[in-house]
């Protein structure tokens, strides 16, 4: 018999829904709110809206183009934490709602665990333990991953995360939201070694970028004194040389992660895993280390119910559904 599994994702500005049969993901679709771009950032009550008008839609897309009826579905996967608690709830009731009709178990579904698991989707997969990279605007975490249901964070920030540190950057630029992919693009353009940036020495294996981002904001204020046209004229070596310090700081703690543990498959995952540079780093430091390394496909690195849903499928073969009285909240614990 198969397990067909229906996934919900609504934690941030991305409404999102997924099938998954027997482990393979059959539809992962993913509407987008663009209404955010002129804030500079995202807006949870305009966010929270956006998901109330995309979930009905989206939903019955992502059955359709799986070839499922409401009947064919085993259980009702969602994002539980973490998230906007407004977006958050819009997910989780509508899950729950439609586990109440169908009277099928619900489950629910840490994120940020769902974006290590995402490694799991796509052949080649790798093998139990792994180390994984999760990046992404508001986290940055190494986590060892022993099986689908046992992982722990060995490095995490201690102040802001790398995807935000991205972002902030590109505002400082002028560049407008969301900022991390345009640094991207610019800095295939780029000088990376043209500016000089610090590396944050902290002990183990946590990060910071704080400084980081100090630093940035002191080179820009300093040459725009003197050249009101500097970042303009700069922008492409700029962008080059701050993707180049954020990603830095990023392999050289995997790096270590690696030694520590001992463990040589390693993983990239959440929003940053997306970024080319990123993508780049990990492969060529693989190949220098004599680790396994593994991506996930685009369409899982952001914010996608593809990784609820192999999430939820793990939890539903170890019969692990959430009672229907589950509520989000912006600090589930893992």
């Amino acid at each position: 018999m198969s397990i067909t599994i229906l996934a919900i994702e609504s934690s941030c500005d991305e409404t999102s829904a997924a099938v998954c049969v027997d482990g393979k993901i059959l539809s992962n679709i993913i509407a987008s709110q663009s209404v955010h771009e002129q804030y500079g950032g995202v807006v949870p009550e305009l966010a929270s809206r956006a998901h109330m008008q995309n979930i009905v839609p989206v939903v019955d897309k992502a059955l359709k183009e799986a070839g499922v009826t409401m009947s064919d579905l085993n259980a009702i996967a969602f994002t539980q934490a973490p998230g906007l608690i407004g977006s958050l709830l819009v997910g989780a009731q509508f899950a729950k709602s439609l586990a109440l009709a169908l009277n099928i178990p619900l489950i629910a579904v840490h994120h940020m665990q769902a974006h290590v698991l995402a490694n799991l989707i796509d052949d080649p997969k790798p093998s139990f333990p792994f180390l994984c990279l999760t990046v992404s605007g508001g986290h940055t975490q190494i986590v060892q991953c022993d099986s689908p249901h046992e992982m722990r964070i060995i490095g995490e920030t201690i102040d802001d995360a790398a995807g935000e540190a991205f972002d902030k950057s590109a505002k400082m630029l002028g560049l407008p939201y969301p900022g991390g992919p345009l640094i991207d693009k610019h800095a295939k353009n780029g000088d990376p070694n043209r500016f000089k940036l610090p590396e944050p020495q902290i002990p183990g294996l946590n990060f910071s970028f704080s400084g980081l981002k100090t630093a940035i904001l002191y080179l820009l204020q300093d040459n725009t004194k003197t050249d009101p046209q500097f970042i303009e004229k700069n922008v492409d070596d700029l962008c080059a040389s701050i993707q180049h310090r954020i990603i830095s700081i990023l392999m050289n703690k995997m790096k270590k992660a690696s030694i520590q543990t001992g463990i040589k498959d390693i993983c990239i995952a959440g929003g940053v895993s997306a970024n080319g540079g990123l993508r780049s780093a990990l492969k060529t430091m693989g190949e220098t280390q004599g680790w396994n390394t593994f991506i996930p496909a685009f369409q899982y690195c952001t914010d996608n119910a593809g990784m609820i849903a192999i999430t939820g499928y793990f939890k539903y073969l170890k019969g692990d559904a959430a009672a229907l009285a589950v509520s989000p909240s912006a600090r589930a614990e893992w």
